[in-house]
């Protein structure tokens, strides 16, 4: 075989050719349906794990916003209750802990199943300013904290508006 029979775009033939024993241009659609359709469907490792709880973990989402005068804080917290949760400030960052535990119990005529969950989650959360800690509160209800940290008055009056001019 010829090394130009290997140069996928040849202007001077045709493109409407088509040669069906020829190995390595069919090599090549094979390869190249395959990988297209490596990036069509959803991936999941299901197939593969017989248990699922071994592949869970879970990490509260959280928002930051932050306004002139205080931080805001938001972590959806499902299936938790505030005895679960640690809320610390350290340095320039606030750190989220806390225990997530689950237990199903079914009984039937002639069985019993009992599974219990554990796990534990960290989030370190950078602040974008200094706080005053000493003034923040917190609230938790139905399954969202909500945390408050006022800004120090450095930060408050740290802010400057930079102005735009015209070209």
């Amino acid at each position: 075989m010829p090394i130009t029979d290997l140069i996928p775009f040849r202007p001077k033939r045709s493109l409407a050719i088509r040669r069906e024993n020829d190995q390595p241009r069919a090599l090549m659609r094979d390869f190249d349906r395959w990988f297209d359709s490596f990036f069509e469907r959803p991936w999941s490792l299901m197939p593969w794990r017989l248990f699922d709880e071994e592949w869970e973990t879970f990490t509260p989402s959280v928002d930051v916003k932050e306004t002139d005068k205080k931080v805001i804080i938001t972590a959806e917290l499902p299936g938790l209750d505030e005895k679960d949760i640690e809320i610390t400030v350290s340095g320039d960052a606030l750190i989220l802990r806390g225990e997530k535990r689950q237990e199903e119990e079914e009984k039937g005529e002639d069985y019993y199943r009992m599974e219990r969950r554990y796990g534990s989650f960290q989030r370190v959360i950078p602040l974008p300013c200094e706080v005053e800690v000493d003034k923040a509160d917190a609230t938790f209800r139905k399954g969202v904290l909500t945390i408050n940290l006022p800004k120090t008055p450095e930060a408050q009056s740290a802010r400057k508006v930079i102005p735009i001019k015209s070209s």
